[in-house]
């Protein structure tokens, strides 16, 4: 599979003799490799012209993860790969620009002695946008723990007042890694009462009450890929405002799931969802864009936004996150993650939607 995906890159390359490769995230993406220090040269010839490089603590991590390409050991990588690339036969050499500092320009340009550089951005990240059958399944996976863990959450009385939001997030976090998860996709967001207005909100010590709308934003990292919904609640019966805000929220969130199709304008996703908050009044409490892709990274092209630009392609994965955040009262988020498909999109994350009253 990863040599299927160097060959699609090389496809891409224009006026360039071969790619340095230095984000690990999307070294990891065309070799399979998931140490801390690694470079790639994608030759335009082929394989059998490409290198890898890494260090000496990962030899036999590198040989077993990608035994398809010759390994450099060398603890410099990419200078490594940079200073020996004119044997190779390159005479210019792209580079991931989006990456690369300027101080790490400077040391390759004197490092690529008789090699031009040329700046080749957002190459890979390209590719990453439209998942394989191989990313869909261990998206699918990841999924599924999260949906797990939330739901041996709720069965085990772990949203109820008294505790605190610390506690309940690591709960929630610690059910995941039992589900098979190898670790979570970020900090969960544990937000109760006043604080599930605050969009992005760090647990706290403060104790979840009866009464209180709570927000659950997580996910499970499963074979080093990212799953991400958010799930909001009323512990005990919701107030009437409480009820209206959630179908105000789950009513925009629809329509952006609709709204997902081949060639679909990223705009004018987010304008869907965002056109029913903003019908209703409500169009400055929605402060953040609609969603991102997932995959290999918590946030990663494509992004769903007033701001963005570019279509989807079948075989993306995105969120859709519409929220709704009364300050000083509460908020509502609802998110999936689902797979851009021909006709409806593939819904990855499966728990209801409906509002849970709980306890």
């Amino acid at each position: 599979m990863t040599a299927e995906r160097r060959a699609a890159l090389r496809a891409l390359l224009d006026g360039v003799d071969a790619l340095l490769v230095t984000d690990l995230v999307n070294v990891r993406y065309l070799t399979g490799f998931t140490g801390s220090n690694a470079a790639l040269l994608v030759h335009a010839d082929g394989d059998a012209a490409s290198r890898f490089c890494t260090d000496g603590r990962y030899t036999t991590q590198a040989a077993r993860e990608v035994p398809d390409l010759d390994t450099v050991v060398d603890r410099g990588s990419a200078l490594a790969l940079a200073r020996q690339a004119h044997g190779w036969g390159v005479r210019t050499l792209g580079f991931e620009s989006g990456h690369v500092t300027v101080d790490g320009h400077t040391a390759l340009d004197e490092a690529a002695e008789g090699v031009a550089l040329a700046r080749a951005p957002g190459l890979v990240e390209q590719l990453r946008q439209v998942k394989d059958a191989t990313e869909l399944a261990t998206l699918r996976t990841a999924c599924a723990v999260a949906d797990a863990a939330l739901a041996d959450l709720v069965a085990a009385g772990g949203l109820a007042p008294g505790r605190t939001e610390r506690e309940v997030a690591l709960d929630l976090e610690n059910r995941m890694r039992g589900h098979g998860a190898e670790g979570v996709s970020f900090e969960t967001i544990l937000a109760a009462g006043r604080h599930s207005a605050i969009p992005h909100h760090s647990p706290t010590d403060a104790e979840l009450r009866r009464g209180d709308l709570v927000k659950l934003d997580f996910g499970a990292l499963v074979g080093g890929y990212h799953s991400d919904m958010t799930r909001t609640v009323v512990l005990g019966p919701a107030a009437g405002w409480q009820r209206e805000l959630y179908a105000l929220v789950a009513s925009a969130q629809q329509a952006g799931c609709e709204a997902l199709s081949p060639g679909a304008d990223v705009v004018a996703v987010d304008a869907a969802s965002r056109g029913v908050v903003e019908d209703a009044g409500h169009g400055d409490e929605f402060p953040h864009g609609l969603g991102h892709g997932v995959g290999l990274q918590i946030h990663e092209a494509p992004w769903l936004g007033r701001n963005s630009s570019g279509t989807l392609a079948a075989g993306t994965a995105v969120t859709v996150e519409p929220g709704v955040y009364l300050e000083g009262r509460g908020g509502v988020r609802i998110e999936d993650t689902l797979v851009v498909r021909d006709g409806a999109p593939e819904l990855l994350t499966l728990t209801t939607k409906e509002l849970l009253e709980i306890g």
